[in-house]
């Protein structure tokens, strides 16, 4: 509709784009469900076991849901990683740690130095098992030098950078704006606590099995789950060139992780849309030795070997 008798000014076209603005994004909404901009995208960070892999960072996981950003372990070159997929440090909203095996925090100290010295804000909001506040507390202490000299030795620095730290039990432990994250038992060996987590978002649920072998109480939090990013490694028998457990590494393996056969049958009884496996132990075989044994296992649904940067 023209403005008749007086002139279109800047005003009155900033209004006007504004509600055909309101108007489109209604009728996307109308359309596909949902608001666009709140959907979820997974980034695989690193998806590596403890050895040195360039290609196979630390394992790490960015769930990106509109503009909120959650980060699922801490493994080794995350910051790194994050850069390369265009994502900020700084704009953390929350770390989740699912156990503090080192693979899964050698990353934590940059994490929260490089958070705050690109930017963030506030303190870090990290969630994790008991022994995270203690060992956040030590890497505070290994860098009390470092964080002096950035706020009172030119840079300026605010005093922001401490951590927020929530030592977590079995149960809800994140709710706010649709976002929902529980944390439940998984066993891992010897670690007294080790988790997994399920993030229920707007448009998708996302379990993350965390470092453990065959569980009963994944199976339960992760039944209905649209995707399932879980561990896994060949079940061959073949023990790698200084294997952890040296010639108990069967019954190591057995104790702490899911073998690819074991991950078919789990899947199978939780019947994700998507699969993907990570931190997965190849020992020089092909994927698709790795996804053959997943069918071995019972499960025919779709199934993918997650690699460094790819998006889900």
């Amino acid at each position: 509709m023209r403005n008749v008798g007086r002139p279109f000014t800047e005003r009155g076209w900033r209004r006007s784009a504004g509600c055909c603005a309101a108007v489109l994004a209604l009728v996307t909404i109308a359309a596909h469900g949902q608001d666009r901009t709140a959907q979820t995208e997974i980034v695989l960070l690193g998806t590596g076991t403890p050895a040195p892999n360039p290609d196979a960072f630390g394992p790490a996981t960015a769930i990106v849901s509109g503009d909120r950003l959650f980060l699922v372990d801490a493994g080794v070159g995350v910051v790194r990683r994050l850069s390369a997929a265009k994502l900020s440090v700084a704009d953390l909203t929350a770390l989740f740690i699912t156990h503090l095996h080192s693979d899964h925090t050698l990353g934590y100290p940059d994490v929260i130095l490089t958070s705050w010295i690109t930017g963030r804000a506030a303190p870090l909001e990290a969630y994790g098992p008991p022994g995270l506040r203690n060992m956040t507390d030590h890497i505070l202490a290994a860098w009390s030098e470092d964080i002096d000299v950035r706020m009172h030795g030119g840079e300026g620095r605010p005093a922001t950078y401490g951590v927020d730290v929530h030592e977590v039990r079995p149960g809800v432990i994140y709710d706010r704006d649709g976002v929902r994250v529980t944390a439940f038992a998984v066993q891992h060996g010897a670690w007294k606590y080790a988790y997994g987590y399920r993030f229920d978002l707007p448009d998708r649920s996302i379990v993350l099995s965390g470092d453990t072998r065959p569980s009963d109480s994944l199976v339960a939090a992760a039944r209905g789950c649209d995707v399932l990013i879980h561990e896994a490694h060949v079940s061959d028998g073949t023990a790698p060139p200084h294997a952890p457990g040296g010639e108990a590494w069967a019954q190591y393996m057995h104790d702490f992780h899911t073998s690819d056969v074991e991950l078919g049958a789990l899947a199978e009884r939780i019947r994700p849309k998507l699969l993907i496996v990570n931190h997965t132990g190849l020992l020089g075989r092909a994927a698709t030795d790795l996804i053959a044994g997943i069918r071995r296992g019972g499960f025919s649904g779709r199934v993918v070997i997650g690699k460094d940067l790819d998006r889900y």
